[in-house]
C-alpha cells in the first residue's frame, strides 16, 4: 500500500524571493506490521533478564511477550519506561547483538 506525501515548505506558497514553490509528492510504503525487530521466544527470555537489570521496576507480568507481538511489546515498553519507540527499539537491539553477553 502507498501513500502520497507532500513536502511543504514554510507552509507558504512562495519562498521570500517571491518564486512559486512545487509540492512534490513524496511516496512512502505505509507500514502494517512491524518489521524493525524480530524477536524469537528463546532470545526474549535473556533479552528480558536484561531488561529488568537496567529498569529494575518491571515486573515478569508487564514483560510478557509471545512471538510476533513485537509491536505490542515496544508500545508496553515505551510506557513502563517513558521513552519513545526509537528508543525502546534501539534498546531491544542492543539487547539482542550480543545476546549472551549479560550487557544491556
Amino acid at each position: 500500500m502507498t501513500n502520497a506525501y507532500f513536502l511543504v515548505i514554510n507552509n507558504s506558497p512562495a519562498n521570500f524571493f517571491g518564486e512559486s514553490l512545487f509540492y512534490f509528492p513524496i511516496f512512502a510504503e505505509k507500514k502494517l506490521t512491524m518489521a524493525e525487530i524480530s524477536i524469537s521466544n528463546k532470545d526474549w527470555q535473556r533479552v528480558k533478564i536484561k531488561l529488568q537489570r537496567k529498569y529494575n521496576h518491571l515486573t515478569d507480568e508487564q514483560l510478557q511477550y509471545s512471538e510476533g507481538q513485537e509491536d505490542n511489546l515496544v508500545g508496553r515498553l515505551m510506557e513502563l519506561v517513558k521513552r519513545d519507540r526509537t528508543y525502546v527499539i534501539f534498546t531491544l537491539k542492543k539487547a539482542l547483538v550480543n545476546i549472551d553477553n549479560n550487557r544491556l
